[in-house]
């Protein structure tokens, strides 16, 4: 390799060359930015209107007495309890009443992120599951420490 006299070489990536280039893009976006934020754009603008036409945040219509029954045909009350309580035993959830909108309720089922084993529509069917959210939301909230008097004393 030969050197020019008077050019002094700097090694590839030095920080001279790096403010070099800069300097000779100055005014010019940088296009993995500009990707970037094309790809956000999409999928900001896009995702709401794809979330808006596969759900609605209204369960679908669901048996509250069949629920019940099918928590219990399920065992789903062998770790949740029979009215969605949670157990410190099991260390499972408080899951009555829910918390999560339907969609939420649905995606945890299909696929829980901790113990639960996932029960897949061939498991559990989404009229099932409705029926199970329309049990569990007819369990009135329990009443909260203040207002036990035995708690209280």
């Amino acid at each position: 390799m030969r050197v020019k006299k008077g050019v002094e070489r700097r090694p590839e990536g030095s920080a001279e060359q790096r403010m070099d280039l800069s300097a000779s893009h100055a005014g010019r976006p940088n296009r993995i930015v500009v990707k970037f934020l094309f790809v956000f754009a999409v999928l900001l603008i896009g995702f709401p209107v794809a979330r808006a036409q596969q759900s609605s945040d209204t369960p679908p219509t669901g048996n509250a007495l069949s629920g019940k029954k099918l928590v219990m045909s399920y065992g789903c009350y062998e770790c949740h309890g029979r009215e969605g309580q949670g157990s410190t035993q099991t260390g499972a959830a408080r899951i009555g009443p829910p918390q999560l909108s339907f969609d939420g309720f649905q995606s945890y089922v299909r696929n829980p992120k901790i113990q639960m084993p996932p029960y897949t529509s061939k498991a559990v069917s989404d009229q099932d599951l409705a029926d199970i959210y329309a049990y569990l939301k007819s369990i009135p909230m329990p009443p909260k420490g203040k207002d036990i008097p035995l708690l209280n004393k």
